[in-house]
């Protein structure tokens, strides 16, 4: 992965990663940027504001992934949980049809409480996120 990251970069004219740290770097800030940029178009087709995102599964165990997240998003962040499926399939099954969406959501809330990430200095992030939507509509033609 580290040398296709690296083509890829030198091939849209992008400075390529050195280090395995800096590879690491560059798919987390990539990935708070896909974020934006999908928040962006729901917004835009949804015509409503996405306030908070909330990450689940095995990305929310990441905390520079959900900082990033919520600096590039310009949002706050909630992290958790991370075995959402699970708890989502023993909720369905203990309560059935008893209990909303809304009451499991608010009781697996009450139970593992998630954790918060705040935006900072989001407009930081202006230049990246204008060289990502370039890159990535110039890889769609």
């Amino acid at each position: 992965m580290p040398s296709s990251i690296r083509s890829f970069c030198a091939r849209t004219g992008q400075r390529p990663p050195g280090d395995h740290g800096a590879v690491v770097r560059c798919i987390l800030e990539s990935l708070a940027c896909a974020s934006r940029l999908v928040l962006d178009q729901i917004e835009a087709v949804t015509d409503r504001k996405i306030e908070v995102v909330h990450v689940v599964g095995g990305g929310a165990r990441n905390q520079l992934l959900c900082q990033l997240t919520a600096d590039a998003a310009g949002r706050p962040v909630l992290a958790g949980p991370v075995e959402a499926t699970s708890f989502g399939n023993v909720l369905v099954q203990a309560f059935g049809s008893h209990a909303s969406l809304v009451e499991l959501r608010e009781l697996v809330r009450r139970s593992i409480g998630p954790q918060h990430y705040a935006p900072r200095n989001p407009e930081a992030w202006s230049d990246a996120l204008d060289r990502f939507e370039r890159v990535v509509l110039q890889g769609q033609h």
